[in-house]
């Protein structure tokens, strides 16, 4: 925990200093409102951990560990005006506060900034660190249009689905984890290995929030429970459900997919209980925990001690430990 506490406070120190004075002011103003964001840091965090793994020189991985975290930050603000979202964090969101234009064009500094702030990797590994941060960077602009596309659609797969969040999620987490261990002196294979432990995490990660939407306490998970049913949004259950119903209840599902005039809490109540009848509720947690075992699948095989693996691990299941 102490290490945790340790690189928490360092990316933290580090994310101050990030100066955001700059000219024009309407570019650069809705950056540091976004960054100030009250985030948990866990893309940089995962890049300092997988660094410490492998060296105590951890000064080489901290530029890049922001660049992930302001590379995430970008793709937070263009998604909420895809989204149309009025506030993000309990705050006001960019285009809300300012405009669409401006939102957009600060999103994309955002981006430059993040591939210079990687780019401040020792040049030794440059390469291999800017390769994967560009796959990665198109792996999540891949993701985005998938999920918008999934909106127009009744006929996703459990595949597509699963496909769309490894890249809309898991591949900036596990992009996170190989940059950092790169940085650190890890092998090619224990930095792959870490990839795939964060595709993984990833993975469980989103059905545990599939799941928690319909079936969390609301106090626990921080916002409306059903809020995915009342926007029919694909998520893994709907998708099963979709797979699995016999006519009548695919029927009933149609009926409140289309409804325009509707009591919310009596929809959320009609589906989640279709979910419920169809086991799609539990087989969403259990498609979740198997994700989860084979991210420490991955973590075992790394070729260091177990004892550099504990803050990592800790963190991972905190994160993962979202069951209400």
């Amino acid at each position: 925990m102490q290490q945790l506490e340790r690189l928490r406070e360092k990316v933290q120190n580090a994310m101050q200093q990030l100066s955001w004075q700059k000219q024009p002011k309407e570019l650069y103003s809705p950056i540091s409102y976004t960054l100030q964001s009250d985030g948990k840091r866990i893309r940089p965090l995962l890049t300092l951990l997988a660094c410490n793994m492998f060296s105590e020189k951890i000064d080489d991985a901290i530029a890049p560990a922001l660049g992930m975290e302001v590379f995430h930050n970008f793709t937070l603000l263009h998604d909420d005006i895809m989204d149309k979202a009025p506030v993000r964090r309990g705050m006001p969101t960019v285009h809300e506060k300012w405009n669409a234009n401006t939102a957009i064009l600060s999103g994309d500094a955002m981006m430059i900034e993040a591939y210079k702030l990687v780019s401040k990797t020792p040049h030794t590994i440059l390469p291999k660190v800017l390769d994967v941060f560009s796959e990665t960077a198109l792996g999540v602009c891949e993701g985005q249009m998938f999920d918008m596309q999934f909106e127009k659609r009744m006929d996703v797969s459990e595949e597509e689905y699963l496909e769309m969040i490894r890249l809309k999620t898991s591949v900036l987490l596990a992009a996170a984890l190989k940059i950092g261990a790169l940085i650190g002196g890890a092998s090619e294979k224990d930095a792959n290995e870490l990839y795939s432990f964060g595709i993984s995490v990833g993975l469980a990660f989103q059905l545990i929030d599939d799941w928690l939407d319909s079936f969390g306490e609301e106090a626990v998970f921080g916002k409306r429970i059903g809020g995915d049913i009342l926007e029919n949004k694909k998520t893994y259950l709907l998708i099963k459900a979709l797979e699995l119903a016999n006519p009548e209840q695919k029927k009933e599902l149609f009926r409140w997919i289309e409804a325009v005039d509707f009591a919310a809490e009596e929809k959320i109540a009609s589906v989640k209980e279709i979910f419920q009848t169809l086991g799609v509720d539990k087989q969403t947690q259990i498609k979740a925990e198997n994700f989860s075992q084979d991210a420490f699948s991955h973590l075992a095989k790394l070729n260091i001690p177990n004892e550099k693996k504990q803050g990592l691990e800790i963190l991972v299941r905190d994160l993962l430990k979202r069951d209400k």
